[in-house]
C-alpha cells in the first residue's frame, strides 16, 4: 500500500485504457465478436459503436444489432464469456497493439508524484483491461485493486464514485470531486467525468478532436501524452484548481 505523506493532497488519477493509453489494433472489436458467438453460436454480422462504453453495454448492443434480445443467462455469461475471448486474442493484441506514445512516460513519471495513487477508469471488465495494460508492459504502474471496471456497473459515470470507494477503503482516503483526475480520449470520458464528479483531462488520441473535447467540458485537453511534462502539469492542475476554490471559499 502507497503512502501519502504527510501535508501532500492526495490525487486519484484514473486512466482510461483504450485509445488513451493503448491502441488495440481493432482487436477489441473481435474480442466482442468472438464473445457474441460464444454467446449465441452465430457470428456477427452487424459492429456495433464500442468507444467510450462499458462492456455490458457493448455487448447488449451486439446482440440487439444481430437480432438477439439479451437474456437473463446471455447477462449471465457476459464476464466469463469476455474473459475467454480476450484471452484467446491476446497474442494477436500484443501482435496488432501498442503502447500510446509517451504513456509509459507518462505513468512513470507520475508514479513518482507524491499523493499520487494510479488506476484506470475503462468500460473494460477488470481482467480485460489488466490483459490489455500487461501486453504492453503498463500493468505495473497502476493499482488493478482501485479502478473502476465495465464489471462495476454499466453506466460510466458510476465508475467514478466506485473507484473513489475502493481507494478509500484501501487508503484511508477520502477523494472527492476535487481531488479525483480522470483522464481519456472520447466525448463519453468526458461526460463521465463531469457527471461522476472529477478533474477531466481530455487526450485526443482517439477519434475525438482537441476542440470537440474542451467543448464537451474537460478542463484541460492534450493533444497526446508525447510531452510527459504538460501531461503531469495537467494532472497536478486538479490541486491548482482545488487551492483555488479553497481561498474563493467555493
Amino acid at each position: 500500500m502507497a503512502l501519502i505523506p504527510a501535508g501532500v493532497v492526495p490525487l486519484l488519477v484514473l486512466w482510461d485504457v483504450d485509445h488513451t493509453l493503448i491502441e488495440n489494433g481493432g482487436v477489441s472489436k473481435e474480442t466482442y465478436a468472438a464473445a457474441f458467438e460464444l454467446l449465441t453460436g452465430r457470428s456477427v454480422r452487424v459492429s456495433p459503436e464500442t468507444d467510450g462504453r462499458t462492456d455490458p453495454v457493448i455487448m447488449r448492443d451486439f446482440l440487439r444489432a444481430n437480432g438477439v434480445e439479451p437474456t437473463e443467462e446471455h447477462l449471465a455469461r457476459l464476464h466469463d464469456v469476455l474473459v475467454t475471448a480476450m484471452a484467446a486474442k491476446a497474442s494477436r493484441l500484443r501482435e496488432r497493439g501498442h503502447a500510446l506514445p509517451g504513456a509509459r512516460e507518462a505513468l512513470a513519471a507520475l508514479r513518482e508524484v507524491p499523493g499520487v495513487v494510479q488506476s484506470v477508469l475503462t468500460g473494460n471488465i477488470r481482467p480485460n483491461a489488466f490483459t490489455k495494460l500487461a501486453a504492453f508492459g503498463l500493468h505495473a504502474y497502476v493499482d488493478f485493486e482501485v479502478g473502476g471496471y465495465g464489471s462495476d456497473d454499466a453506466v460510466r459515470a458510476n465508475l467514478v464514485g466506485i473507484a473513489r470507494e475502493k481507494a478509500a477503503a484501501k487508503y484511508g482516503i477520502v477523494f472527492d470531486e476535487s481531488t479525483t483526475v480522470l483522464l481519456g480520449d472520447t466525448l463519453r470520458d468526458v461526460q463521465a467525468g463531469r457527471d461522476g464528479g472529477a478533474y477531466v483531462v481530455g487526450v485526443a488520441t482517439g477519434k475525438t478532436s482537441v476542440a470537440e473535447l474542451e467543448a464537451a467540458g474537460a478542463d484541460v485537453v492534450l493533444a497526446d501524452l508525447r510531452d510527459t511534462s504538460a501531461v503531469v502539469a495537467a494532472v497536478l492542475g486538479a490541486r491548482g484548481k482545488a487551492a483555488r476554490a479553497s481561498v474563493l471559499g467555493e
